[in-house]
């Protein structure tokens, strides 16, 4: 504290330093993703399958009925 009245330096609190103020340190976009495992789901028809890594769900077809698969 270089006045002796408790403000500290510059720079020292919450936010600042390693990321961790605002942002919880969840990582790129918020940290929402599902991960490599899992499986498709089709909201319509509830058919599974396995989740292939590099393609979204949601770009997939429902084989049975046609409709876009969820995670």
């Amino acid at each position: 504290m270089p006045r002796g009245d408790g403000t500290g330096p510059r720079g020292q609190g919450p936010g600042t330093g390693r990321g961790l103020g605002r942002g919880g340190g969840r990582g790129r976009m918020g940290g929402s993703g599902a991960g490599v495992g899992g499986e498709c789901v089709c909201p319509n028809c509830g058919y599974r399958t396995t989740h292939q890594a590099g393609s979204p769900c949601y770009k997939i077809q429902c084989p049975k009925c046609g409709a876009p698969m969820t995670r």
